[in-house]
């Protein structure tokens, strides 16, 4: 078996961008070695012309930039052309973006969610009493729909304000005449908005009335 031709990939050279595949690096190391500083410089269009194509999907304005940057890192910014745009800074192209910052506070009711605290912190801040007691309400109702999807049985409003103290820090203060919507209410139309299934439509389908005779052309 003849083997004298194969080679191997623990033989060849690094990949830098290994999106555009090897035979676009043998390309352009290739185009390195042309003399023709105006020749070197048509080949190497026509190489961007290849690396476009490979990815016909990407859109936005800096797409050509980013392909002539691809080009000159994978020639280790050896290339001498006439490029329409100034060389690339590695260190930026491959620079790793600064790591988010996550809220790790635990949540106080799981039953509730972080967006609900989001909510009483933002209610917290207003200024017109009017609007504030207007949104303790609204948080209230909202807590007590969320507390019956998570346990149907029951929930007082006593329990829910409690549960806006605590996570208001006692900073949200609540009306003694504030009256949320009553359990039936919220789980009635908990009910409605629930999907109907299969066995619901067979149970809807109206029975055949046994009395009725029908005819039929002989």
């Amino acid at each position: 078996m003849v083997t004298e031709n194969l080679e191997y990939n623990t033989a060849r050279d690094r990949m830098v961008v290994r999106e555009y595949g090897r035979n676009v690096q043998k390309l352009i190391n290739f185009a390195k070695n042309i003399e023709d500083r105006n020749e070197r410089t048509r080949f190497c269009h026509f190489i961007v012309q290849i690396m476009e194509q490979m990815h016909p999907h990407r859109e936005g304005g800096d797409v050509k930039r980013k392909l002539w940057d691809h080009l000159h890192l994978i020639a280790n910014l050896e290339l001498d052309v006439d490029s329409p745009y100034p060389l690339p800074e590695p260190e930026a192209i491959f620079a790793k973006p600064e790591p988010l910052e996550y809220n790790l506070r635990p949540v106080q009711f799981k039953q509730y969610g972080k967006n609900i605290e989001r909510i009483i912190e933002k209610t917290i801040e207003l200024e017109d009493e009017e609007i504030k007691k207007l949104m303790v309400k609204i948080i209230g109702n909202h807590l007590k729909k969320l507390y019956l999807n998570w346990n149907r049985e029951s929930v007082s409003d006593e329990l829910i304000h409690e549960h806006i103290k605590q996570l208001s820090n006692g900073k949200l203060e609540i009306p003694e005449d504030l009256e949320l919507n009553s359990t039936s209410d919220i789980l009635a139309r908990m009910r409605r908005k629930k999907p109907a299934t299969k066995q619901d439509y067979k149970s809807r389908k109206p029975q055949q009335n046994k009395g009725h005779r029908s005819y039929h052309k002989k």
